[in-house]
């Protein structure tokens, strides 16, 4: 055998595995051995959507490459559904980009705005994946813990503040950004020159009675802002990869560049069916998004009865529960729901340093029934503290998986 050595990347070495889908790597393979799982960790929401006919599109030309912006008659339906919906004023399709999935546009974000040592201002909880892409891009993670007014950012920046990145609503708290506060969080960063991210992913997931804004209606210019989305949540099409980013014209053109050399372009089929499918799409899915927030509002209300703390808010699909006290790590905690009972969530460390006590449940992919009785099982098992990690040891072991963090394929 060969004692040379290759070496990997530092940063790419250091950085954990999406926690998240880690979790869902082993639901997975527990349903291949026909065990049934009641999937509450999963980031989507499943909805009713029709199969329209792809003969209404060329579906030949759908093998080929296409515009590296995106298609133009996609871009100009996702500026008027902004314009229309959100009260945003976007000038045209130069100020969107579309690519496969808003994952890689957040990335692709980071590297362009980011010099070795600047620090990215995140408020938890926070999706698990700004801090890696942060740290991938060179720069440092600074967290606002949970329970701080986001309105006294001045409390966390210094001389090397570069980008602010927030979730409006939030995943998976639920909250919502108010207006007052986004303009108040606007100019301060203006002021400073900080950045923006905004990641819009979860717009239409608001109940009645909640008003969501955008910060595109907020910066008529755009000036120093980026705001993403995607087809994921929305439209519930999470499987197609399909993101975009409203941006200032001069940095579309900057964020081209980079798009150009890590993607080419979004699938050219599937723009091709958006585009000509928008809004009918939009037509089916817009009332299932309405009826999984009113049930988001039904398990909220399951959870007062049975005595479960969750952090307020009203949108999305998630609820964040409290298991403080526990004797064990919520990483252990989960896996053992999962082996034991068949029960999957994600736990709270995956969303930040501040939220290490608390769960994530998704109400998107599962009936009210079983996501009742799953929550009766995780709250017997948090109040008798019964989680034992020995047997998630074994479990672990003996379906030759390996426990986060020990990955054991990299021979580490």
């Amino acid at each position: 055998m060969s004692t040379v050595k290759y070496p990997i990347n530092e940063i790419v070495s250091a950085i954990p595995e999406a926690l998240s889908i880690y979790i869902n790597q082993l639901v997975y393979s527990e349903k291949r051995k026909g065990i049934d799982i009641i999937t509450l960790s999963l980031g989507e929401a499943f909805f009713d959507i029709p199969q329209f006919s792809f003969d209404e599109i060329d579906f030949v030309k759908g093998y080929h490459y296409s515009d590296s912006m995106g298609l133009p008659g996609l871009r100009t339906k996702i500026v008027d559904y902004y314009n229309d919906r959100y009260s945003a004023c976007i000038n045209g399709i130069d100020n969107v980009l579309i690519s496969s999935g808003s994952k890689a546009i957040i990335y692709m974000i980071m590297r362009m705005v980011l010099n070795k040592g600047d620090e990215v201002l995140i408020h938890e909880p926070a999706w698990l994946s700004y801090q890696e892409q942060a740290k991938l891009s060179g720069g440092i993670p600074r967290f606002i813990p949970f329970d701080s007014d986001i309105k006294n950012i001045e409390n966390y920046i210094n001389d090397r503040s570069r980008l602010l990145v927030l979730n409006n609503p939030n995943n998976p708290a639920g909250w919502i950004y108010d207006r007052e506060t986004l303009k108040t969080i606007y100019e301060i960063c203006l002021d400073k020159g900080i950045y923006i991210l905004m990641d819009e992913a979860y717009s239409d997931f608001v109940g009645e009675g909640e008003s969501f804004t955008s910060l595109a209606s907020i910066s008529r210019d755009l000036e120093g802002i980026f705001i993403v989305n995607s087809l994921s949540k929305n439209m519930g099409m999470s499987g197609w990869r399909i993101g975009y980013v409203i941006a200032a014209e001069k940095m579309i053109t900057k964020l081209l560049k980079l798009n150009q050399h890590i993607i080419t372009c979004a699938p050219t089929v599937l723009q091709m069916y958006m585009e000509r499918y928008f809004d009918d799409i939009i037509a089916v899915t817009l009332p299932q998004v309405k009826g999984v927030v009113e049930k988001r509002k039904r398990i909220a209300r399951y959870l007062d009865e049975i005595g479960l703390e969750y952090l307020s808010g009203s949108s999305t699909f998630y609820l964040f529960i409290s298991v403080e006290g526990l004797h064990v790590s919520t990483l252990d905690f989960c896996l053992y729901l999962l082996f034991k009972y068949g029960i999957a969530i994600v736990p709270g460390s995956a969303y930040g340093k501040s939220t290490s006590c608390f769960i994530r449940v998704g109400i998107g992919a599962e009936s009210e029934e079983r996501i009742k009785r799953a929550l009766d099982i995780i709250r017997l098992v948090y109040v008798r503290q019964t989680t034992d990690t020995d047997y998630v040891n074994r479990r672990l072991k003996t379906n030759g998986f390996y426990r986060f963090g020990e990955d054991e394929r990299d021979g580490r």
